[in-house]
This record gives structure tokens, sequence and C-alpha cells, in this order.
């Protein structure tokens, strides 16, 4: 497989300074250590998922993307799954506790997981860890992997096998409980209560860096910026109990100009996979995010030389939503296929431009419900009523408040009656297509 990463992607050839210069990079253990290491040796190095969900979400997608970056430069990504450390959840940046999951779950999870990064990376198939047999046992790869080949290991293997006495007598006395409590990945929690539970949570993550680091030489462990406490945690164990010097590496999370996390939308997160999230859903978020979050989303998110984010970010105006298009496209075309992002921006521009002359092609990926003709028959459906059950509007009074603003078109119609029954009248060949505000649209068809 080809690497998604062009190579006039930049200038620089250490990819310590490529991801520098895009913003990414916001804690490292000894700066000047890591960047001489990447420039000087090619090297494993690790990102842990926890299989949260059977899909990814945006939030992970910048991992994903620094392990390309990696990857284009010489350098092996280790997919770490974590099978092991999923059965407890990271409490970092969180207020309450993870939902607990089953075995069976977990273990669906992490299949869908490494499907996904299958798109993104390319993987030396062939590669896989041979696991210890205990906390004192060390395993090991069976081959080296194949140059520019990324691998994936599930923390399973070494951490459902433990005996919890033996564990904590050969790693729990390396961790001191008040410098643990000091942590940022604790703090929210502690007003409303860690558990014990969750408390564990750190020396996993910590003697997966040491497992990994002493069986099959990785060297650094990269992360959220939430998982600075965590990665110091596994930086300090592998010292102390084999002797080794790793590093870690924290980056930026990805958040609006406002501090508020990118990826949330109405129906919850913004996922990766199409059947969770439409390549026209998910088109519409980029093309939709504020002036001020289009530097930092070209920045991180696609792969256009700097001179031309610096470009298309500096725009103004109306003009900025031409920066905002492309910046829509090429996250698209990353996530789902250049075919799928040309569908997105085919149906956006035709959905703007009022709906009832688009194309057929077009309007086909505009979010569309199926509902019965005989809800439109006679007296029809309030238009609120409709509003609400797309999910257009949170209650009548935001319903009402929106039409009599202007906010609600019905196929190129706008609306100014808050009371406006829709009946079959209002549908051309059987469709409606409604756009509230300037940039939301959906599709009515009657069956």
């Amino acid at each position: 497989m080809k690497n998604l990463i062009p190579d006039n992607v930049s200038d620089k050839t250490n990819v310590f300074d490529v991801l520098k210069e895009r913003g990414f990079i916001e804690q490292v253990t000894d700066e000047e250590a890591v960047r001489e290491l990447l420039e000087k040796e090619k090297i494993k190095f690790y990102i842990g998922f926890d299989p949260t969900a059977d899909c990814l979400h945006v939030g992970h997608f910048m991992q994903v993307i620094i392990m390309m970056y990696m990857q284009k430069y010489g350098h092996t990504p280790v997919v770490l799954i974590g099978g092991g450390t999923g059965m407890v959840g990271d409490p970092s940046g969180r207020t309450d506790m993870r939902k607990m999951m089953t075995p069976e779950t977990i273990e669906e999870n992490c299949r869908a997981f490494e499907r996904l990064f299958v798109k993104f990376l390319d993987f030396d198939h062939q590669w896989k860890y041979e696991g210890n047999e205990g906390v004192y046992t060390p395993g090991h790869e069976n081959k080296t992997p194949e140059a520019g080949k990324a691998v994936s290991v599930n923390n399973a293997s070494w951490l459902l096998p433990l005996n919890y006495i033996e564990f904590v007598r050969k790693i729990g006395t390396h961790f001191n409980v008040n410098t643990m409590l000091r942590a940022e990945c604790f703090k929210q929690r502690m007003v409303q209560g860690l558990s014990f539970f969750e408390f564990n949570y750190m020396l996993m993550q910590s003697y997966d860096f040491m497992v990994m680091a002493r069986d099959f030489d990785v060297k650094m462990q990269f992360g959220g910026n939430d998982q600075w406490s965590n990665i110091i945690g596994g930086v300090d164990l592998t010292r102390k109990e084999v002797g080794k010097k790793v590093y870690g590496m924290t980056f930026s999370l990805l958040t609006t100009s406002e501090g508020k996390k990118m990826g949330k939308t109405q129906k919850g997160a913004l996922w990766l996979d199409a059947d969770r999230t439409s390549p026209y859903e998910f088109f519409q978020y980029w093309r939709n995010v504020a002036d001020a979050d289009v530097n930092k989303c070209l920045r991180m998110l696609t792969f256009l030389p700097m001179d031309e984010v610096d470009r298309l970010s500096s725009l103004e105006g109306a003009e900025i939503n031409r920066a905002k298009e492309i910046l829509a496209f090429e996250i698209t075309k990353l996530v789902h296929g250049e075919e799928e992002a040309q569908k997105a921006l085919d149906a956006a521009r035709a959905a703007f431009a009022g709906g009832a002359g688009a194309s057929g092609a077009a309007m086909a990926d505009i979010p569309t419900t199926e509902l019965p003709a005989t809800d439109f028959d006679g007296e029809g459906k309030g238009l609120v009523s409709l509003l609400k059950d797309l999910n257009l509007v949170q209650s009548n009074s935001d319903g009402f408040r929106t039409i009599e603003q202007g906010g609600v078109s019905l196929n190129g119609n706008k609306i100014a009656d808050k009371r406006y029954q829709v009946t079959s009248a209002d549908f051309e060949d059987g469709q409606l297509v409604i756009k509230k505000g300037k940039k939301k649209y959906h599709k009515v068809v009657i069956k």
C-alpha cells in the first residue's frame, strides 16, 4: 500500500520537525534527545487504542495521522490494541467511570479496530508477538518487522495472564501513591471519586510500555496530552525495571478555538465508519467548522503543504468558505476515498444551490428519511413536529423560533408561518428538501 502522505507535505527530513511544523507536539520527555533519535535511527514507537466502541472516531484520527507521518519517514508504528486495559478503562479526561464491557464485546471491538487501521497504515501481517508467561518471563517478536511496515499487538496477551499478587509485588512497588494522585489524569475524578479499579490503569499502561521496550525494543510512546502522566509512568518503570532509556511525546487534543473537543455532533461522535457517520455528514461537519478553526484543521487533518495551509487559512469573508470546502474534501477523501468525497462535495453544492433543481446523484448523498405518504395526507403534518422528528430542532419552542427567524425552507421556498402544515403538495417527485439555517439540509422521501 502506498503511503497516503504526498512527498511535498514538507521540505524537512526529520519527522520531529514535520510534526512540530504542523503544530502537533505538546510535551516531550527529552526534546533534544528525541529529535536526535528520530534523525539518526528508525525506531519502533507505539500508540495505544482502548476498544471502547466498535469503531474509531475522529478523536482517534489525530493519532492515526501521526502514525502515518512516522511511517512516511521510515519509522515502525506499533498499534497497541487495548484488549487488556479495555477491561478497566482509562480514567484520563473523565469525570465519571467508563461503562464496563463484557470480554466478548471487547474482543469484537478489537477486531473492528484492526480492520479500520488497515485503511491508513501498511502492515507486516506476518509479524506477531510471542507472548510471555507472566510478569517475570520476557516474550519476544517472531521476526523483525519488514522495513516501512506497521505492526499490531494486543495487550491482552500479557495483561490477562497476570497473577495479581505477583504483579503488585513486582510492578506496584515502583509507584508512589502520592505522586499518582497528583497526576493530571486523576484530578478530574477526585471530586466524584476514583475507584481502586481505575486506579490500576496507570500501572497497566506503564507495564505495557515496559513489556514492549523489553521484548521488541519499542523506544517511544505517543499519545494525547491527557496521557502525559501515564507515559511518564511507563518511562520511569522501564528505566527502573529493565534499565532501558525510552521516551514519550504527547500531542494537542483536537479542540476548537474555544477549547471544546471537536468531533461531537447532535447524534454523538463523528465516526470514521461510513455506516455510523455517512460521508456526507462527515463532509458537512468539516465544511461548517468555525473560521478560527480552519488553520488548525488544515494543519493537523490534511496533508496539504504548509504554504497552502497558510494561504487558505488567511482567506477572509466569504472566501474562507472555499478553504472550508477544501478542508472538508481533503479529510473526507482521506477517510472515505476520493469518490465519496466528490459525491459529498457535489451534494453539498447542490443543496446550497437550492435542492429542487439539484441533480439526483448529488442529492442522494444528503441525509435522507423515508416517511409514509399518509403522514402528509389531508391537513398534513406540522412543520415543527417534522423538524423535531428529523432532529433538526430540539423542542417546539426551538422550532417556532427558527421558523420565525426565517431559518427554514422547503424545496427552496422560505416558510414564515410557524404553524405551517406540510402536505403532499409540498413534495416534488415524492421528495422534500428541508434547509435549516445556512448549512443544514435533510431530504424527506415519501413511500
